[in-house]
Protein backbone atom coordinates (compact mmCIF):
# COMPACT_ATOMS: atom_id res chain seq x y z
CA UNK A 1 0.00 0.00 0.00
CA UNK A 2 1.17 3.50 -0.86
CA UNK A 3 1.05 6.79 1.61
CA UNK A 4 2.14 10.32 1.30
CA UNK A 5 3.75 11.22 4.62
CA UNK A 6 3.63 14.93 5.07
CA UNK A 7 6.21 16.18 7.45
CA UNK A 8 5.39 19.56 9.02
CA UNK A 9 8.55 20.81 10.49
CA UNK A 10 8.40 22.12 13.74
CA UNK A 11 9.24 25.85 14.47
CA UNK A 12 8.99 25.70 10.32
CA UNK A 13 12.77 24.78 10.42
CA UNK A 14 13.82 22.10 8.25
CA UNK A 15 17.67 22.38 9.53
CA UNK A 16 17.36 19.89 12.42
CA UNK A 17 16.05 17.26 9.80
CA UNK A 18 18.79 17.55 7.21
CA UNK A 19 21.76 17.90 9.99
CA UNK A 20 20.02 14.43 11.29
CA UNK A 21 19.18 12.95 7.92
CA UNK A 22 23.07 13.38 6.61
CA UNK A 23 24.27 11.95 9.89
CA UNK A 24 22.15 9.12 10.21
CA UNK A 25 19.74 9.03 6.86
CA UNK A 26 16.21 7.74 6.42
CA UNK A 27 16.76 5.32 9.35
CA UNK A 28 13.84 3.19 7.64
CA UNK A 29 12.50 -0.22 9.08
CA UNK A 30 12.83 -3.10 7.29
CA UNK A 31 9.58 -3.30 4.89
CA UNK A 32 8.86 0.10 4.95
CA UNK A 33 9.97 1.68 1.08
CA UNK A 34 11.03 5.12 0.25
CA UNK A 35 9.70 6.16 -3.22
CA UNK A 36 10.67 9.47 -3.38
CA UNK A 37 9.53 13.36 -1.55
CA UNK A 38 9.29 16.83 -2.95
CA UNK A 39 9.84 19.74 -0.36
CA UNK A 40 7.62 23.15 -0.68
CA UNK A 41 9.03 25.94 -1.64
CA UNK A 42 9.29 27.81 1.88
CA UNK A 43 11.18 24.57 3.29
CA UNK A 44 8.68 24.23 6.23
CA UNK A 45 6.93 20.44 4.66
CA UNK A 46 8.33 17.71 3.05
CA UNK A 47 5.72 15.11 1.10
CA UNK A 48 7.24 11.59 0.97
CA UNK A 49 6.00 9.07 -1.27
CA UNK A 50 6.20 5.66 1.17
CA UNK A 51 4.98 1.90 0.88
CA UNK A 52 4.44 -0.63 2.87
CA UNK A 53 1.83 -4.00 3.99
CA UNK A 54 2.15 -3.13 7.13
CA UNK A 55 1.23 0.56 8.70
CA UNK A 56 2.77 -0.46 11.95
CA UNK A 57 6.11 -0.13 10.36
CA UNK A 58 5.57 3.11 10.53
CA UNK A 59 5.87 3.54 14.34
CA UNK A 60 9.90 2.46 14.05
CA UNK A 61 10.57 5.17 11.71
CA UNK A 62 8.27 7.99 13.31
CA UNK A 63 10.54 7.70 16.86
CA UNK A 64 13.28 8.76 15.01
CA UNK A 65 12.01 11.84 14.03
CA UNK A 66 8.82 12.85 16.07
CA UNK A 67 11.00 15.59 18.20
CA UNK A 68 11.70 17.43 15.28
CA UNK A 69 8.64 16.77 12.82
CA UNK A 70 4.77 16.29 12.95
CA UNK A 71 3.49 13.76 10.92
CA UNK A 72 0.37 13.06 8.86
CA UNK A 73 0.30 9.82 7.21
CA UNK A 74 -2.29 9.13 4.22
CA UNK A 75 -3.16 6.32 2.31
CA UNK A 76 -3.31 7.14 -1.70
CA UNK A 77 -3.51 5.20 -4.49
CA UNK A 78 -2.45 5.81 -8.00
CA UNK A 79 -4.72 7.33 -10.65
CA UNK A 80 -5.34 5.01 -12.60
CA UNK A 81 -5.95 2.07 -9.57
CA UNK A 82 -8.62 4.36 -7.81
CA UNK A 83 -10.75 5.18 -11.54
CA UNK A 84 -10.65 1.45 -11.68
CA UNK A 85 -12.28 0.71 -8.94
CA UNK A 86 -15.13 3.21 -9.44
CA UNK A 87 -15.86 2.98 -13.02
CA UNK A 88 -19.31 4.40 -12.01
CA UNK A 89 -18.01 7.71 -11.06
Amino acid sequence: MLFMVIERYKQSDPVPVGERFRRQGRMLPDGLKYHASWMDVTGSRCFQLMETADPAQFNDWLAHWKDLVRFEIVPVLEASEFWAKHESI
